[in-house]
């Protein structure tokens, strides 16, 4: 039969005498002439295998059908047709479709233009949790793009962010006892009560992203998370407390208390897509067999998030204009770093009172040794802050890096500041803010 068709195609079959193949016993058989789609095979698998040869480890209807796009008139359509004629409705909930991978310049891979990108090349030499991370931080939605000489090195970069985050979560976390040492919220200084915040909703957002499937979102909200909510800003303040504080003080253990909890959430929001990097740290925390089977991290509640989310909002915005003008100075090489210099701030009415509620925390938060906050009177018009800075004239602390007018007052220890020395020799220093 084959070699008719061959010769004069499908017709050959609707033109067959079947005794010409079967001979006398041609009186037994049905020659068929309906049309057998190709795709009838897997378009009835939710009937032969969901419900058939894999019934007991599957269910029906199905969670997710995915393929590429082209299966919108394949699999996907023959599934729904044969779904809809034995069932009266489609054998899956959901649909997901993705593009295909090309070249960095959108070009279809091809070996004889020398363009394709070999996955196990890639995890040869980068890792496999660089494919993974690269597939996940793609919008599939689309074609996905990929070389070796743009693409795959900024995905690395975008991994070494990720995991040189948690691994500053971790080392300042390792003498910290969980079961013993963690403090409550409400007796949190306040910028860890807003990292708890903004862990809230990058959690909130990442569990929406996976349930859409838009993995690339979630990669996103991540990446944003780990370099500016914490890198840029939060362990950026924190780092004094953790190195400076004594070691068990309300301030270190406070500090502690939110980088566990922070710790334990980007933990398992990550763990569906960098798997292996997820278990490893895991495997560190030694909190069970594996991560995969650990559910979403469940946050301490803490009253007026919101207030203090826009509260916070407003600082943010302030230490980013000092932020600005103490790289001035340093790039004029005038400081050589943000904690050489001593800002004046002068501020209207309601910055003023922002500012001032930090009290004497607020050169923690701008990351420099003095702050001298001023308020402009009723005559003067200008509004929001203005910002002055100089570098100090004073020494620098050996052991917190401040430049502090009270540094080798004790005699005993002349390379300390005051508030070191009382860290380290008294009560310590108070803080409440950060």
């Amino acid at each position: 039969m084959a070699q008719k068709i061959e010769k004069e195609g499908i017709d050959a079959w609707f033109k067959l005498d079947a005794a010409e193949l079967l001979g006398a016993d041609a009186a037994n058989y049905d020659k068929m002439r309906d049309t057998l789609d190709v795709w009838f095979d897997s378009g009835t698998t939710h009937r032969t295998v969901l419900r058939g040869s894999h019934a007991a480890e599957s269910t029906y209807p199905a969670d997710l059908y995915l393929e590429g796009s082209d299966q919108h008139r394949g699999w996907f359509h023959s599934s729904l047709l044969t779904g809809a004629a034995i069932d009266g409705r489609a054998p899956y909930k959901a649909l997901l479709t993705h593009g295909f991978v090309v070249d960095g310049k959108g070009m279809k891979m091809s070996k004889s233009k020398g363009n394709v990108v070999a996955p196990q090349k890639i995890s040869d030499t980068l890792g496999a949790e660089i494919l993974r991370l690269w597939v996940a931080s793609t919008d599939y939605s689309g074609e996905l793009s990929i070389d070796e000489k743009t693409i795959l090195p900024r995905v690395v970069e975008v991994y070494r962010r990720l995991r040189n985050t948690l691994r500053f979560l971790l080392a300042n976390t390792a003498d910290f006892d969980a079961k013993t040492q963690m403090l409550p919220p409400a007796e949190w200084l306040e910028t860890d009560r807003y990292a708890l915040a903004l862990t809230r909703k990058l959690q909130v957002q990442c569990t929406a992203d996976y349930e859409r499937f838009e993995f690339h979102k979630v990669v996103q909200a991540l990446m944003n998370f780990c370099s500016e909510d914490l890198g840029a800003f939060y362990l950026d303040i924190l780092k004094d407390r953790l190195y400076t504080a004594a070691e068990n003080s309300r301030a270190r253990r406070s500090a502690q208390s939110a980088l566990w909890h922070i710790l334990q959430a980007v933990t398992r929001l990550m763990a569906p897509v960098l798997s292996f990097t997820a278990e490893e740290i895991w495997a560190t925390l030694k909190q069970g067999d594996s991560v995969m089977l650990a559910t979403w991290h469940v946050l301490p509640e803490q009253a007026e998030e919101s207030a203090l989310a826009t509260r916070w909002q407003a600082i943010r915005a302030v230490r980013a204009d000092v932020a600005r003008t103490l790289e001035e100075l340093r790039s004029a090489g005038k400081i050589g770093s943000s904690l050489q210099a001593e800002v004046t701030l002068s501020a209207d009415a309601a910055s003023y009172d922002l500012l001032a509620s930090l009290g004497d925390d607020l050169k923690f938060v701008l990351i420099c040794s003095k702050v001298t906050l001023e308020k402009l009177g009723a005559g003067e018009t200008a509004s929001g802050v203005s910002i002055e800075a100089v570098a100090s004239t004073h020494a620098k602390c050996a052991r917190c890096w401040h430049w502090r007018e009270d540094v080798g007052q004790d005699a005993e220890h002349p390379e300390l500041c005051g508030r070191c020395t009382s860290n380290l020799f008294g009560a310590g220093e108070a803080r409440e803010i950060a």
